[in-house]
């Protein structure tokens, strides 16, 4: 089944580098991506001739997908130079497998985000989008079997395709599989919540990589633990740890941009100044409304700081940007809404005239979100449970005057920033809000320093270095 195009590399994530959307004119336009793939693909050189198989995700992304079926790939002009070969999956079988299990399921599990008591409920309908999960996966392996050259490195990212190395390995016993978890891991008991079959099935699909990447030793320890209580044990899979870096050329170089610049001064305008002429105090927040990132009881403990420290009132603007994320299911529609309406009950609250507590923005702006980088005095990174959060990485390294950094120790970035961090248990809103008092008043010249050490720790692995070395690795 290998495929004459020879590919020495290949990458296989649900989003690729490209997506398409559809003009006026009934036409197609190529919108690029960035991120730590797509550098790392392209520091390995042309003469790997690698390979990006992604899914359509959109309407005019299996358009595109469409015109170029039957193992083509995507135009070269339309992907950067990538080679993309991009999936057409049936649109009910993807949203089974996206919306129905990968982040219903899988991430609830991961996250550890399930209301037990009522859910999980593993009925029927689930078993039914289970079957649309294992045919996206199975898509991804036959793409990956065509597309590789004899003895060729796969590299398989995240949750969406568990089930894809064990899936590749029966279709091509001469390439070497990597897979890679950008999330955290359950525990064991937690993780058997999923049924017996399901949690093993996807242990096993895992284990058919030759080596599998964390972001942290306590998510490979978490997998580690499942696979010993439930397949007993890992075989002859090996486990690493890449703790993904911030990229700080490119945040630094993107962070002095004029758009930025106009935002910041705009920012400045919307948080104006204390009664007595003082700069107020900003803390600041960058999410998706995602429900492990916890926004809810970040803006309660926000609450509890005003209402125990009476002395901030009017004197700190806690800028909240929580942009929405996966709209397409209830449960986060309603925790947009649940957001949104917290903050307009502590502005009602507690503004005046000439204050208004929590500045909340729901539309997407990475040049806005730079600019409160440059200008936080406080970052509030709170999250359940997260796999990393780059968030908490990257506002040290474009802060001008230094930030403190509130950390929740559920954060997969704790392993290496908790050390000059203000840490917090995230579900603990009265420890947040001291913590907040902490941050708020820690003098200029130690939270310099400790900025300045969340910096080097923040980007002591770099994204084209974090791929390099899983390939090399996987190579060795």
């Amino acid at each position: 089944m290998a495929s004459t195009h020879g590919a020495k590399v290949l990458v296989a994530s649900n989003r690729g580098p490209v997506s398409y959307e559809v003009r006026e004119d009934g036409s197609l336009n190529a919108r690029r991506g960035g991120g730590g793939l797509v550098s790392g693909l392209s520091a390995i050189g042309p003469e790997a001739g690698a390979v990006w198989v992604c899914a359509a995700l959109s309407d005019a992304d299996r358009t595109a997908a469409h015109r170029f079926e039957g193992g083509r790939r995507l135009p070269p002009e339309d992907t950067g130079g990538q080679r993309v070969r991009m999936l057409d999956i049936d649109a009910e079988v993807f949203s089974d497998a996206y919306n129905g299990i990968a982040n219903s399921v899988l991430w609830f599990v991961h996250h550890m985000l399930y209301q037990t008591p009522l859910e999980p409920v593993f009925d029927a309908e689930f078993r039914r989008q289970w079957a649309s999960y294992e045919a996206y996966n199975r898509a991804f392996a036959q793409a990956l079997a065509e597309e590789a050259a004899e003895g060729a490195t796969v590299l398989v990212q995240d949750y969406h395709l568990t089930l894809v190395p064990g899936m590749l390995r029966d279709f091509r016993s001469d390439v070497r599989i990597g897979h890679f978890s950008h999330t955290p891991w359950a525990p064991a008991d937690y993780f058997r919540l999923l049924p017996d079959d399901i949690a093993e099935q996807v242990l096993r699909g895992m284990l058919g990589a030759d080596r599998l990447g964390f972001l942290t030793r306590r998510w490979a320890d978490a997998f580690a633990e499942c696979c010993d209580a439930l397949v007993g044990g890992l075989g002859g899979t090996r486990i690493g740890v890449h703790g993904l870096g911030a990229d700080a050329e490119f945040l630094r170089e993107r962070s002095q941009r004029a758009d930025v610049k106009e935002r910041m001064v705009a920012l400045r305008e919307e948080i104006g100044a204390a009664p007595d002429g003082s700069a107020r105090r900003t803390i600041v927040r960058v999410d998706r409304t995602e429900l492990s990132k916890n926004i809810v009881r970040g803006l309660l403990a926000y609450r509890r700081l005003l209402e125990d420290r009476p002395e901030w009132r009017e004197r700190v603007v806690h800028l909240a940007f929580a942009y929405p994320s996966r709209q397409d299911l209830a449960v986060y529609r309603e925790y947009t809404a649940e957001v949104q309406r917290l903050a307009q009950e502590i502005n009602e609250q507690y503004g005046t005239p000439g204050w208004r507590p929590v500045l909340l923005h729901v539309k997407d702006d990475f040049a806005r979100s730079l600019a409160a980088y440059r200008i936080a005095d406080v970052a509030l990174v709170n999250p359940i449970r997260d796999g990393m959060n780059l968030v908490a990485k990257e506002v040290p390294v474009v802060s001008d005057s230094g930030c403190a950094l509130v950390l929740s120790r559920e954060a997969g970035a704790y392993a290496e920033l908790g050390d000059d961090a203000v840490t917090v248990n995230p579900y603990d809103v009265v420890g947040t809000a001291r913590a907040l008092h902490e941050a708020l008043s820690m003098p200029g010249a130690e939270r310099l320093e400790r900025t300045k050490r969340l910096a080097a720790a923040a980007t002591a692995l770099p994204p084209t270095q974090w791929f390099l070395d899983q390939l090399n690795e996987l190579s060795a």
